[in-house]
């Protein structure tokens, strides 16, 4: 469930606040596109509404106000989800608990590639936001208890051994 508009939430990084050039290049990296809205139109494949990213097929839509952390949540939800998943996708990425642990995982190493984000900037914003970890936060998660997502990345080819991403999408 999405969370109620917070005034820490209103502090997270925004899509308008960083290179688009470098979102762009990041995701092309994975065959992804980013496909950006104007002002408060909505926005295509977006799950939860409002401000957050929508998933269509290899796009990620977005506007001005849409999260950094929402954009790479959903596009790390196409990198990891089955190439069947994948070929109808539209809105609804669906996923299971191990998957959705991989993809939050995966969205902050991302993190580290945009030079305005980096891992702790991501980890702030998954706090503000309302990211729910059984440590209190994303940080501490990551840190002590995400094991079990880095060992499901690496299974799937999503990361290697030292735990930089592969580059590559998952394909079971």
């Amino acid at each position: 469930m999405q969370p109620e508009t917070t005034g820490e939430q209103s502090r997270v990084l925004r899509y308008a606040d960083i290179s688009a050039q470098g979102l762009e290049n990041l995701l092309h990296r994975y065959g992804m596109k980013i496909c950006c809205r104007v002002g408060d139109q909505t926005i295509p494949g977006s799950f939860w509404g409002d401000s957050e990213a929508g998933l269509v097929a290899d796009e990620v839509h977005v506007r001005p106000d849409t999260p950094v952390h929402s954009i790479l949540h959903e596009a790390c939800h196409y990198i990891c989800m089955d190439s069947a998943r994948r070929s109808g996708l539209h809105t609804d990425a669906g996923g299971d608990y191990d998957e959705e642990n991989g993809v939050c995982y995966l969205q902050i190493l991302l993190a580290d590639e945009l030079a305005e984000m980096g891992r702790s900037r991501m980890w702030a914003d998954m706090d503000a936001w309302g990211y729910s970890f059984r440590l209190g936060s994303a940080q501490a998660w990551f840190a002590h208890d995400a094991e079990d997502a880095q060992a499901w990345l690496i299974s799937h080819g999503l990361i290697d051994a030292t735990c930089q991403p592969t580059w590559l999408l998952r394909q079971d």
